[in-house]
């Protein structure tokens, strides 16, 4: 499995011609994951957003009953949806039901959302293959998809952003990026990811965490 993943890290650009495929992961805060998967090799521009509620328009920090998600692009000749199910565990903690890490509650649990039979064939087998591996349930549920809406310009691509902030809770004057280093650190994910998954985390250690 290690080598399965370590493959799918990015090692080029992703052509410009590609037809592209879609999946929609909840993994806690979107930032993360959308820093994790534009790592892989043949993933275009991940969108963080909300999907999987009834709340009309969700915002930051207003989303009613949506859960933080992302959008991932990619192209299926250069990775498939398994391996996209595949990394999204490994970069998780799929044991747990409450949230994600340091952030608690419905909007920072973890799903799977799909559009087709073999997407959900595709997941169910990435989520049986983890449960194998673990010897422990996975409790990340996988859902029909649903409206995805995604997040404004100010919460895109947080994790590079060269933008400043002014007094923020993990220092003063310090740039997105820094600030989601210092987030990510605090909030003990790679720590926790580690712990779960060992040398199968392909993550760790890749996003500046």
């Amino acid at each position: 499995m290690k080598q399965l993943i370590l493959a799918t890290l990015a090692l080029a650009p992703l052509p410009a011609a590609a037809e592209m495929q879609t999946a929609y992961v909840a993994g806690g805060c979107f930032w993360c994951v959308e820093a994790d998967f534009e790592s892989v090799e043949g993933v275009g521009d991940v969108v963080s957003g909300f999907t999987g509620g009834t709340t009309p328009d969700p915002v930051y920090r207003r989303s009613g009953d949506h859960i933080e998600a992302v959008r991932i692009p990619f192209d299926d000749e250069v990775v498939s949806y398994r391996q996209i199910y595949d990394l999204f565990l490994r970069s998780i903690d799929p044991l747990d039901a409450g949230g994600q890490f340091c952030d608690r509650g419905l909007e920072y649990t973890t799903a799977i959302w799909v559009e087709t039979p073999e997407q959900r064939e595709a997941a169910e087998a990435a989520i049986a293959a983890a449960e194998a591996e673990l010897g422990q349930e996975i409790v990340t549920p996988v859902y029909e998809a649903s409206e995805f809406y995604p997040v404004d310009a100010y919460h895109q691509d947080y994790y590079k952003s060269d933008d400043r902030l002014g007094v923020t809770s993990v220092g003063l004057f310090v740039t997105k990026a820094d600030a989601y280093k210092r987030y990510r650190a605090g909030c003990g994910r790679d720590e926790r990811v580690r712990q779960v998954w060992g040398d199968d985390a392909p993550f760790v250690g890749d996003t500046g965490s």
